[in-house]
């Protein structure tokens, strides 16, 4: 079965907000393989802006899903770890956001997913992780560099915290894989 290079981006407002990026990555290791994490920002809020600053990351890996079953395991790790849709005010605060913002070259349409994330290339606190992961990435339906998108945005609130290295321990309950720490 092929593997397909994805990239997410990962991001909480409220709470241990560490905590919960840490719990989202156990989670998506039982997703994707050959997992990157990039460094670690701090965010201000962009577009409902009295709410707390949010913690970023970026991912990449590899996974067999298709994007649709790709979407619905991220929203199961959102809804683990205590989002809920329905009742979260629009670009409100969170305690987990993952997007997925890459699928390989794919270009997807779809009522309840768009691929490459439609908002990426306007979002430095996207952008900046991203391109860390990988500095050559290119926009797969104008095959503009994300790195000419980058230079376009202003600063926007967007402060490099460094490498992030967090352990967590996972437990059965938390990802369906027995007790053991993660090194993230």
């Amino acid at each position: 079965m092929r593997r397909h290079l994805v990239y997410l981006s990962l991001g909480s407002n409220l709470g241990d907000r560490r905590w919960h990026l840490a719990h989202a990555v156990a989670c998506l290791q039982g997703l994707l393989g050959e997992l990157k994490l990039s460094s670690l920002y701090e965010t201000a809020p962009q577009e409902l802006i009295d709410q707390p600053f949010f913690l970023n990351i970026a991912v990449s890996g590899r996974t067999e899903l298709e994007p649709q079953a790709l979407l619905e395991a991220i929203m199961a790790i959102e809804s683990r770890l205590g989002r809920d849709r329905r009742a979260a005010v629009p670009k409100g605060p969170r305690v987990i956001d993952i997007d997925l913002l890459l699928f390989g070259e794919r270009i997807i349409a779809e009522e309840s997913l768009q691929v490459p994330h439609p908002r990426m290339t306007g979002r430095r606190f996207v952008l900046q992780p991203l391109l860390e992961l990988d500095p050559t990435l290119r926009h797969p339906a104008t095959g503009e560099p994300l790195s000419r998108c980058l230079e376009r945005l202003g600063e926007q609130g967007v402060y490099n915290l460094g490498p992030w290295d967090y352990t967590l321990p996972v437990s059965e309950h938390d990802c369906g894989r027995p007790g053991r720490e993660t090194k993230i």
